[in-house]
């Protein structure tokens, strides 16, 4: 795994970028927390860039603007004449997207003065980075990982799958919660099953009722699986693609992958998903099931 350790240095610098200190922030353009009356001006701005965006906008329409569910608070920016410039989803999962430096620096305040409890931040490239030094000045993140974006969608050469894929139901619950754990320790390094068990599985089962975890079942046992974490008209991402260990580097992951996706596709456009960068075995799993390298962003774990 290559994670991008940070180190504490005396200079105020880490990952090549300054540490930002409260004084040196531009004045605040108007900020405030958005409510479901914004809801519509809101998903227009994301949709700007649907791929990009998806965890944000099926956060809002999954769960509404205001929501315990979202284990954080929504807060938009707006520039000199009313328009948005940035939006983000701040505390357990923090998630950005500022089309300016003054925006972005703008919500970073916000999450500042609200001592927001952030367990990660995710957006575009360094910006994540950036956001963070803004937001907690000071401070050093636990691990920052660089993560590549893979898509897929029509047309691509559809694999045949021998296996049955379809959606899981809460009899696999503990099952799904286990081998979703074993793929957040793999990526962080930290063991959710171990700090937060009930609300884990809670998510975990949450998703089953939604019908957004695909599996490969074979005499009751999980053998492969991928969750649909964000749906939108336009696109599906996907998170926690496991293969169960007996079943690992035998292309039966890809087929799978494959075969989750054709489905997907049947009323999404896109079909996206996050992996580490230094996941080479995996990333040859998705290239091989038809997904394609678009980009990358950082996520940061305080």
């Amino acid at each position: 795994m290559a994670y991008l350790q940070t180190a504490h240095s005396s200079t105020g610098h880490f990952l090549g970028f300054d540490v930002y200190h409260h004084n040196s922030l531009p004045l605040v353009q108007r900020t405030c927390a958005l409510t479901d009356a914004d809801r519509n001006s809101v998903l227009s701005f994301l949709n700007e860039r649907p791929v990009h965006t998806v965890a944000m906008t099926s956060f809002i329409r999954d769960n509404g603007m205001v929501s315990t569910l979202n284990r954080g608070t929504f807060y938009g920016c707006y520039g000199p004449s009313g328009q948005l410039e940035g939006v983000a989803l701040i505390g357990h999962t923090t998630l950005v997207e500022a089309r300016s430096s003054a925006a972005r620096k703008a919500l970073a305040k916000v999450a500042r003065e609200k001592s927001a409890k952030m367990h990660l931040v995710m957006s575009d490239s360094d910006h994540a980075v950036e956001f963070f030094a803004e937001a907690k000045p000071g401070a050093f993140p636990r691990t920052v990982l660089e993560e590549y974006l893979f898509e897929i969608g029509f047309p691509f050469l559809v694999r045949s799958c021998a296996y049955e894929i379809r959606t899981a139901d809460a009899g696999l619950l503990d099952q799904i919660a286990d081998a979703q754990a074993e793929v957040a320790f793999l990526e962080t390094g930290d063991d959710p099953m171990l700090r937060d068990p009930e609300g884990f599985k809670a998510r975990a089962l949450r998703r089953i009722e939604q019908g957004r975890v695909f599996v490969m079942v074979e005499d009751g046992k999980l053998m492969f699986k991928a969750d649909v974490v964000s749906l939108t008209d336009d696109v599906a991402y996907l998170e926690g693609v496991w293969v169960s260990e007996e079943y690992r580097g035998k292309g039966i992951g890809s087929d799978c992958l494959a075969e989750v996706s054709r489905q997907l596709l049947d009323t999404v456009q896109t079909v996206c998903l996050l992996s580490n960068s230094g996941f080479k075995a995996a990333h040859r799993s998705f290239e091989k099931a038809g997904f394609r390298r678009t980009g990358q962003c950082m996520t940061i774990f305080a």
